[in-house]
């Protein structure tokens, strides 16, 4: 079998362009790094963020009830049983971990981040907060690489650790946006060792140096998982290396700009503007790919559980004769799309 065997997940057409209308109204930046994906990874993405956005916003929209979290763990059993309820996110994620053999752990675990939000769950340490990014973002990179047809420990490693750094990278951009809504994710005891009130923060958010050098103890920490989790592009199929070192670029970059706010998230959104986004895509995509091998160090303690999931699940098989046949037949019907919606427009003229 081709070390990166993958297929093409069997999507309607009207299931793909909202899933693509999903990711580009929610974030700009994975939107970007996305379109570089080989077409097959690209739709897998898309049904893949959909779904974990739709689940966040249901989590968030639902506040502390408890209820969302059980409501999504239903969500997905169905997903599982090949029956998903009707909602696009939810069709097409059925179709990914179907195609891509993504074993229901690793969603589940997606979920269990979601619970501790509504369960209003404190991070006391670095390894707690380390704990939840790997739950809300790891899996998704773990996913990733699995929708890349790949199952090497090492890789699986470097993109949970690319899920740290770019949730580590949002944690220190919404600062002052979670502390209105009532939350911190910043760890209470580097909070405390620079004297920073976590009650005082979320009853008047307000910057201060002490609090800065919090956040750029925070973006430190980043930085490191994003050196180490940038050595696993080496171990991706080739076409699809230039889109995640393109994402992991333009992310970090919001940690620069971060700092260059003087680490003041409360007064303050960082955001990459469309042109240095174009600009670092352009490095990330024309820059030779580094021929060693990834990191070899074992994942991070906080995702390894992931890495050993995703690791022993099954492998994609190649494409075979009745992947072919389906992929015609999700031609065939987006050639029917196309066709009522000539005639309907025919018709709205007459």
């Amino acid at each position: 079998m081709p070390p990166h065997a993958r297929r093409t997940p069997l999507l309607s057409a009207r299931d793909r362009r909202l899933c693509h209308e999903s990711i580009r109204a929610g974030s700009k930046s994975f939107h970007a790094a996305s379109r570089l994906l080989p077409r097959d990874v690209r739709l897998g993405a898309r049904a893949l963020y959909a779904f974990c956005r739709s689940s966040d916003d249901l989590v968030d929209d639902a506040g502390n009830d408890g209820r969302a979290s059980q409501r999504l763990k239903r969500r997905l059993e169905l997903i599982y049983e090949g029956c998903p309820i009707d909602l696009v996110c939810d069709r097409a994620f059925a179709a990914v971990v179907q195609t891509y053999h993504i074993p229901i752990e690793v969603p589940l675990a997606l979920i269990e981040g979601f619970e501790w939000d509504e369960a209003g769950r404190e991070y006391r340490t670095f390894a707690d907060v380390k704990a939840y990014a790997a739950r809300v973002a790891s899996t998704v990179g773990v996913m990733m690489t699995m929708a890349m047809g790949c199952r090497d420990r090492a890789v699986l490693a470097r993109a949970a650790d690319l899920g740290l750094a770019m949730q580590l990278t949002n944690i220190a951009r919404d600062v002052g946006e979670d502390a209105r809504r009532g939350r911190i994710y910043l760890p209470l005891d580097w909070l405390a060792e620079q004297g920073v009130d976590p009650r005082a923060l979320i009853d008047a958010p307000r910057f201060t140096p002490q609090l800065g050098r919090v956040v750029a103890r925070l973006l430190g920490e980043a930085d490191a998982l994003y050196d180490r989790a940038l050595t696993g592009v080496a171990g991706l199929p080739l076409d699809c290396r230039p889109a995640i070192r393109s994402a992991a670029f333009v992310y970090r970059e919001i940690g620069r700009e971060i700092g260059a706010a003087e680490y003041n998230s409360i007064d303050t959104r960082a955001h990459t503007s469309r042109r240095r986004k174009g600009e670092l895509i352009a490095v990330a995509t024309l820059m030779p790919f580094p021929m060693r091998p990834p990191a070899s160090v074992p994942a991070d303690p906080s995702a390894a559980f992931l890495v050993d999931i995703a690791a022993s699940s099954d492998p994609v098989p190649p494409r075979t004769i009745d992947a072919k046949l389906g992929r015609m037949l999700e031609i065939m019907g987006d050639a029917r799309d196309r066709q009522r919606q000539v005639r309907l427009a025919g018709a709205q003229r007459g």
